[in-house]
């Protein structure tokens, strides 16, 4: 396994005047709520979404497990569609300090370049904001769409902490 430096940067909003929103006028595009026994959804937008950027730790969690979480009336799962195709997905997470923390966020690649990045990302925070945040967070990393972390600065969120860590990737398939 190669082992890389990764750099992961966290993100935030902290009222939501400071989202610079952009939503994409297209019939086409759907955002739906997934219910929490919709499993085998998650699964394939998170292997969809996250195979290219080394995403593996829900690949290990059992569907049980997953069920419960997605349960929690904290924890919230919308899928984006273009059509009847899958675009992307994001998870949300309120947490104690009434922050809403963007958990997983991202674009299926057959949408990548049509400016469903900013799209998303804009749904995810108003969502996150109707959650009653006081805060809305996110991290990303030098693993991520290299679109990822200029989308989020373009949205208006600012970084507030940064880490350093190595990272034994998997050999490619």
């Amino acid at each position: 396994m190669p082992s890389v430096t990764v750099v992961r940067t966290y993100l935030e909003l902290r009222d939501p005047s400071a989202l610079r929103g952009a939503l994409l006028d297209d019939p086409a595009l759907r955002l739906e709520r997934v219910s929490s026994n919709n499993i085998a959804l998650f699964r394939e937008l998170y292997r969809d979404v996250g195979d290219a950027y080394y995403w593996r730790d829900r690949n290990f969690v059992s569907d049980d497990q997953l069920r419960a979480h997605f349960a929690q009336p904290t924890v919230q799962l919308w899928a984006l569609y273009h059509g009847d195709a899958h675009a992307g997905f994001f998870e949300l997470q309120r947490h104690t300090d009434e922050s809403v923390e963007v958990v997983y966020f991202g674009l299926t690649q057959h949408v990548f370049g049509r400016g469903f990045g900013k799209h998303l990302l804009t749904c995810a925070a108003t969502k996150a904001w109707d959650l009653g945040a006081k805060r809305v967070w996110l991290h990303t990393c030098t693993l991520d769409s290299p679109a990822a972390l200029p989308n989020y600065l373009a949205r208006g969120f600012d970084p507030f902490k940064t880490e350093t860590y190595e990272a034994d990737l998997p050999e490619p398939a």
